[in-house]
């Protein structure tokens, strides 16, 4: 009989113990020589769980109840953990989530890259577990008469209802609230499907709405009497400009020493972990180890975050991203901060190193690629090859992949360091550096 008639979705499993935990946050446990994957569960955990998947070489399933608790496992600060798609791991120790993401981001490199394991470094963990978030898409609707404000549901675009999220900033927290009060009975909340919120160092916020109604000009007028401490921004799906309500929007991170102060706007791209992006720029930085002779290559800079440090230490660094506003910024960065060895480029990453390369050679290519990777870079980097290349990931298996082109065709792995810039879920960031074999 196949898998498939055998186990049907809905069914409910004998309790099951979980024996690790994988890739993605779930726990791992077996029925009947068959992995059973189960979402927020611990190691040693013992459920009964019912079958939501059925695939051909494997099982999901959700827990109904936990029979025998694993001793790592706590109570989650928030009552929605485990409905919402926010957090995968507030039931475990802080300690734990440090052990299991270092560990897996571990197996990944060994087993896809064969890495020696003195190669991989510790975990750097977050000074903070809570309230690091300093920006978060708010998902909203209306249900029953009441404005809805929260995240969706794992696989699925039904909103989860929160009015504080204990990891994003209490700044963030104060203002959903307050946000929450002015548009609940509006006549606008039907037609409001998000909320971009965002702070800074100095606890600025700013809110960008998103709006689907006819009428942007009346909820400007009807946001623009509610003297709320924010900027405030409207976004239309027939316009990609913002409507500007109040405030400039602006945002600064402090990073580095000698200190270089990075603005950048509503609605923009900058690491959701003020605290751990500083600590991420120390290691591209230390592991950078310039003499100021050096020419740098920074793909996917965005508003400057690493090569404007890298601009202090080094000859000229070259910065290229795709998008226009986080380039406009990074110019902007450069200027007031005075830092004038950096020249910034609206372009693609892919084919970016290959066409400056003919002009000038780069000692250093630094990446910071979307989850997605940067596999045509890879590519890139066998026909061009750069003496020093670090690799800035938020996803070990496209890491992984991308490594073992440069692992297998002439590049040698240095180090590689995982660092907790998502407390309470499974992701994991790391900083990597190779050097070509001349």
């Amino acid at each position: 009989m196949s898998v498939q008639n055998h186990f049907k979705a809905g069914m409910i499993l004998p309790p099951l113990t979980v024996e690790t935990l994988v890739n993605g946050g779930a726990g791992l446990a077996r029925h009947e020589g068959r992995v059973v994957f189960i979402p927020h569960t611990a190691v040693d955990d013992i459920v009964r769980s019912r079958i939501t998947k059925v695939k051909k070489n494997f099982l999901e399933a959700e827990i109904i109840n936990i029979i025998k608790p694993a001793l790592p496992r706590r109570k989650p600060a928030c009552p929605v953990a485990g409905d919402c798609g926010g957090c995968q791991w507030q039931h475990l120790l802080y300690s734990e989530q440090l052990h299991w993401k270092e560990s897996l981001f571990h197996q990944t490199l060994s087993r896809r890259c064969h890495c020696d394991t003195t190669q991989l470094l510790p975990i750097i963990a977050a000074a903070d577990e809570w309230g690091y978030r300093s920006r978060v898409q708010i998902k909203c609707c209306v249900r029953n008469s009441k404005f809805i404000t929260g995240f969706f549901r794992p696989k699925s675009h039904s909103v989860v209802s929160i009015d504080h999220c204990p990891i994003i900033a209490p700044e963030l927290n104060v203002l959903l609230g307050l946000l929450w009060e002015m548009f609940d009975q509006s006549p606008f909340a039907t037609a409001i499907p998000q909320l971009d919120l965002a702070t800074d160092t100095e606890g600025n916020v700013s809110a960008v709405i998103h709006y689907s109604g006819d009428d942007s000009t009346a909820l400007r007028t009807f946001l623009a009497t509610k003297n709320l401490s924010a900027a405030l921004f409207i976004k239309t799906a027939l316009n990609s400009k913002l409507i500007h309500v109040q405030g400039d929007g602006m945002l600064e991170l402090v990073v580095d020493s000698p200190p270089i102060r990075l603005h950048y706007a509503a609605g923009s791209f900058a690491q959701i972990n003020l605290q751990q992006n500083c600590q991420l720029i120390a290691a591209v930085v230390s592991l950078a180890d310039m003499t100021g002779c050096e020419q740098v290559l920074d793909l996917y800079c965005g508003m400057g975050n690493f090569s404007l440090p890298l601009a202090q230490r080094a000859k000229q660094v070259v910065g290229v991203e795709e998008s226009s506003v986080s380039i406009k910024m990074a110019w902007e960065n450069s200027r007031l901060n005075k830092i004038e060895n950096v020249e910034f480029y609206r372009r693609s990453a892919e084919g970016a190193l290959s066409g400056f390369s003919q002009q000038q050679p780069f000692d250093l290519l630094l990446l910071d690629p979307p989850r997605s990777g940067a596999i045509a870079i890879m590519e890139e980097l066998l026909d061009s090859p750069v003496k020093k290349v670090i690799y800035v990931s938020c996803d070990p298996q496209t890491l992984a992949r991308d490594l073992d082109i440069l692992i297998s065709g002439g590049y040698e792995l240095i180090s590689s360091q995982p660092l907790d810039m998502f407390p309470q879920t499974h992701h994991c960031e790391s900083v990597t550096l190779l050097q070509h074999r001349c």
